[in-house]
């Protein structure tokens, strides 16, 4: 079954163990896992699920549903909506982040009054961040 699904046997045992592929695995009397074909299609899913930033437990919501016998694509675009969402609001936070990095790096200086130094590790650092904080509209408003 990995060899085909491209998968490791580890990945496989762990995904029946917290129910993935229930319907789709049985045990034997000796306790093997008796894979039906199906299984395939199931590993092919959660892969692709994955590989979307679907986490495991969406992914079992989804199964869930078709496992009722119901198409889950009503689900499916759910969460790819909320990941797609999720994603604009990290890109947006590493915009900013990229800006206040760029903003300390064109500030950039290498000497400081001795009075500075001694009161802060770097100052590059620290007054950037303190200037930042009173500007803040925030701290403004207090």
């Amino acid at each position: 079954m990995a060899t085909l699904s491209g998968l490791p046997i580890k990945t496989i045992r762990y995904y029946d163990d917290i129910g993935l592929l229930a319907p789709t695995v049985e045990r034997s009397d000796s306790r093997y896992r008796l894979f039906e074909p199906t299984v395939l299609n199931r590993l092919s899913f959660v892969k692709r699920a994955q590989s979307l930033g679907l986490s495991l437990a969406e992914i079992q919501q989804i199964l869930s549903v078709r496992d009722r016998g119901q198409l889950p694509c009503g689900e499916v675009r759910q969460h790819l909506e909320a990941k797609l969402e999720a994603i604009a609001e990290q890109i947006h936070a590493l915009e900013l982040l990229r800006s206040e990095l760029q903003d300390i790096l064109a500030g950039w200086q290498e000497q400081f009054s001795s009075d500075v130094t001694e009161q802060t590790i770097c100052p590059n650092l620290q007054l950037h961040s303190s200037q930042a904080e009173l500007s803040s509209p925030d701290l403004a408003q207090s």
